[in-house]
């Protein structure tokens, strides 16, 4: 496992050249928030990380509710069954197993590995402009239809789970990335994954943090040119 840490946020990453796979701690006064929880080998990782800051992990986030981004929650919860478990309204019913659709949004099928075993239920059910600590939600559906992204107002460090990958190539969510397919494999719609890029680019992050790939510092450009590539990826489908 690798740690990169910038400020208050830890990015912690599992395979980082072949299959890269992160969660995030972000350090607060009375302790730590997680975000995501990863694969369930990566338990470990995250308890001596949080060991060596000497902080209690206080909250669980999650960005949305795919596998590898929930793979060791259950286990962390065991181990931590004080730290609140937070995840929007929508994708709780994603963490439960329930790929259904609900009337109000595009019926484009859910893809990408819903778990059915997660025994860990919500605490908290988020929405636009909550706050967790000192990071706010910000809806950003797209890939799936309850993804969320969270900014750290101190520092405009921007957690943004799925909604972009920087691995290989910065890339809007459902954007393929030729040697790293898997999050647009995994995208359940394209256009609201698009217009989700735009919301995030409207917030200036300072720092991107990714489901997938590197932390991007100054993000403005690379965020701007994987929009200009969904978008010229659109009208072609759309023409």
């Amino acid at each position: 496992m690798r740690v990169t840490q910038e400020g208050h946020l830890l990015q912690l990453t599992w395979m980082p050249r072949f299959f890269p796979v992160n969660c995030y701690l972000v350090e607060e006064a009375d302790g730590l928030t997680l975000v995501d929880a990863a694969m369930p080998f990566s338990v470990k990782g995250i308890m001596d990380t949080a060991a060596r800051l000497n902080k209690p992990i206080t909250r669980i986030v999650l960005t949305h509710a795919h596998g590898d981004h929930v793979g060791a929650l259950d286990e962390l919860k065991k181990r931590i069954p004080e730290a609140k478990l937070y995840i929007s309204e929508r994708d709780a019913a994603l963490l439960r197993g329930d790929r259904s659709l609900r009337a109000d949004e595009p019926q484009t099928p859910i893809k990408g590995s819903v778990p059915t075993k997660i025994a860990s239920k919500p605490d908290v059910l988020l929405h636009e402009g909550d706050s967790i600590g000192s990071l706010t939600a910000i809806s950003t559906p797209g890939h799936t239809p309850g993804s969320m992204s969270f900014l750290d107002e101190r520092t405009g460090a921007l957690i943004v789970g799925d909604a972009f990958q920087t691995f290989r190539r910065t890339a809007v969510s459902g954007t393929v990335v030729p040697g790293f397919p898997f999050p647009a494999m995994a995208t359940w719609n394209k256009a609201q994954a698009l217009s989700s890029a735009i919301k995030v680019l409207e917030l200036s992050p300072k720092l991107l943090a990714v489901g997938h790939g590197n932390l991007l510092k100054a993000p403005g450009e690379q965020i701007k040119q994987a929009i200009h590539t969904a978008q010229l990826l659109q009208k072609k489908v759309e023409s």
